[in-house]
């Protein structure tokens, strides 16, 4: 609208200057070289214009004719960058695509019609990477460090290459070198911590955390996170070495991220060890609220070395009230309980996990059954269930079980990437092996308890038929010899055997021989049920136990082969 105004001012007053001079006429007459020219104003004005038009149009030609060589050329280059951008275009499509022999013509024609452009450099590599070529990726991406603009982007190609290779030196240089000129480049600086991380440098990796942030790599919240990360893996490190830096730097860790749950168990440990009782608890308390976690409940029971079991129960409810709803509040209560041997308490506790209950409560339960009523039959039983129970929760990194929480992944490297989880698929976690420990001695504790009272029992029944009288009374009437009284037959308690089963006292070793029975069928075992109410095993039996023939479970701990699933130190979890 603008333009159509002033092109018409423009008209307007060319109009009214050409009336103008029309309203004026006069003369005008030239003498020259024997020339007489004599003519009005208007036509003199009007042929000055037409002079000047001529003019320009033959500098015009003029000035096309000399720059016509360099016109064509300019042409041709142009043709030829389009032609070649179009290719890079359709390179990049192919590459997406998984097209490897359209990826690779498209590369070629950008390289030949574009030379060393960045991108053309770029999708060389990406259809070497496509079709395998290693060494040509690499050689593309060498290429581009030889240019301060495509430096950057050569040595990421070059790490990603070297990590595929598994050459983890060649990965850390090229990320470095990234680091060096640019510390605020992500990508370098976290690969440069997660590699001094796995060699145990975590000073280092604090130091190019810190040059990161600096430079404008990380935000603030990222940047509290990750150092606690740091921080707590450098406490976990030094905590048998140097315990009083280690305790400075757990604490350091619990106040940038007071819910990481290493952080406050290293922390709570520490401080516990030289008496700072209240501040471990307190800091204890705040990550349990967030995360219950058992090393957070097993430091918590810990902070006074010196108190008894009972003692350790009272405090234990002062945590598990932070999150009384959780199941892992059931089991801590549970677990500290059995070792104060309130087993009241105990089953308590636990009654609101057996309608779904973890592997850990089974095994709890059947530890609970052995240490009160010593029901061997029950203990076993809750062991077979944990078996095929639901999975607790266990440190996870990408897709791995660890027994211990690290700060990268032993996989990707990723900085605090474990996380405190059920991982789907998986036979059992490292957190059993402690619990199938105390139900392995709970269990053979009540066999040995059994087998020695039913030996004293035999042992008393058959003392008035052994020994002989002192001195022969006579008898008026002569009285039958009266015969022994057939003894109940033992139950048949199947043990454990092998290295690592429990060893019974002798009396049990004598009476476990001579019980010994063949199964009924095979693949069958003989198992005990009791048939007095639970607990009379312990305070003896009027009559003999019920023997009857079961086949083998697959996975029953107690007949079976043991479980499969072992944990990351070689030891069955389930080899009770």
């Amino acid at each position: 609208m603008i333009r159509i105004v002033l092109y018409l001012l423009i008209l307007a007053a060319i109009a009214f200057g050409v009336g103008w001079l029309a309203d004026r006429p006069g003369d005008i007459a030239i003498d020259w070289q024997g020339w007489h020219i004599e003519t009005s104003i208007l036509v003199a004005a009007s042929a000055l214009l037409v002079l000047l038009a001529a003019t320009i149009l033959v500098w015009t030609l003029l000035r096309l004719l000399v720059r016509s060589p360099d016109l064509i050329g300019s042409s041709l280059r142009s043709r030829r960058r389009n032609k070649g951008w179009a290719a890079i275009s359709r390179g990049l499509v192919a590459v997406g695509s998984g097209d490897i022999m359209g990826a690779r013509r498209a590369a070629n024609d950008a390289q030949r019609l574009l030379g060393r452009e960045p991108l053309t450099q770029l999708l060389a590599a990406q259809a070497a990477q496509l079709s395998g070529d290693t060494a040509g990726a690499e050689a593309s991406f060498r290429t581009m460090t030889e240019t301060p603009a495509t430096r950057l982007l050569g040595l990421r190609g070059l790490h990603v290459e070297a990590r595929r290779r598994g050459d983890t030196n060649a990965a850390l240089m090229a990320a470095e070198e990234a680091a060096r000129q640019e510390p605020g480049l992500a990508w370098a600086a976290d690969a440069v911590i997660e590699a001094r991380c796995l060699s145990g440098d975590f000073a280092g990796a604090l130091a190019m955390l810190e040059r990161e942030a600096a430079h404008g790599g990380l935000d603030r919240a990222a940047h509290r996170r990750r150092r606690a990360v740091l921080l707590a893996a450098q406490a976990l490190a030094l905590e048998l070495s140097d315990p009083s830096t280690a305790r400075e730097k757990a604490v350091e860790a619990t106040r940038l991220a007071s819910t990481l749950v290493p952080a406050a168990d290293v922390a709570g440990r520490l401080l516990g060890a030289v008496g700072d009782a209240r501040k471990a608890a307190k800091i204890i308390e705040t990550a349990y609220a967030a995360t219950p976690h058992p090393d957070l409940a097993d430091a918590y029971l810990h902070l006074r070395p010196g108190d008894s079991s009972q003692e350790r129960l009272k405090r234990i409810r002062t945590l598990t009230s932070r999150m009384p709803a959780h199941r892992e509040s059931a089991m801590v209560m549970a677990r500290a309980a059995l070792d104060a041997q309130e087993f009241d308490i105990a089953r308590t506790a636990l009654a609101p996990l057996l309608g779904e209950p973890s592997q850990r409560v089974c095994l709890l339960m059947a530890e609970l059954e052995a240490a009160e009523h010593a029901d061997v039959g029950k203990a076993r039983e809750w062991t077979a269930r944990a078996v095929r129970a639901l999975r607790d929760p266990a440190w996870v990194a990408d897709g791995v079980v660890a027994e211990r929480w690290a700060p990268v992944s032993p996989v990707t490297g990723k900085l605090d990437a474990f996380e405190w989880k059920v991982l789907p698929g998986i036979a059992a976690t490292p957190m059993l092996e402690n619990e199938a420990e105390r139900v392995k001695a709970a269990i053979a504790a009540a066999i040995e308890s059994r087998a020695v009272a039913q030996a004293d029992a035999d042992r008393a029944q058959a003392v008035p038929h052994d020994v002989a009288p002192s001195k022969v009374e006579p008898q008026p009437v002569p009285q039958p010899v009266p015969q022994p009284v057939p003894q109940p037959a033992p139950a048949v308690v199947d043990l454990p055997s092998g290295p690592g089963a429990p060893t019974l006292a002798p009396e049990a070793e004598a009476h476990r021989a001579t019980s010994e029975r063949p199964s009924s069928a095979a693949g069958e075992t003989l198992v005990a049920a009791p048939s007095s109410p639970a607990g009379a095993s312990a305070r003896g039996r009027s009559g003999p136990d019920v023997v009857v023939a079961m086949p083998h479970l697959p996975d029953d701990p107690g007949t079976g082969p043991l479980h499969e699933e072992a944990s990351p130190r070689g030891r069955r979890p389930f080899g009770v």
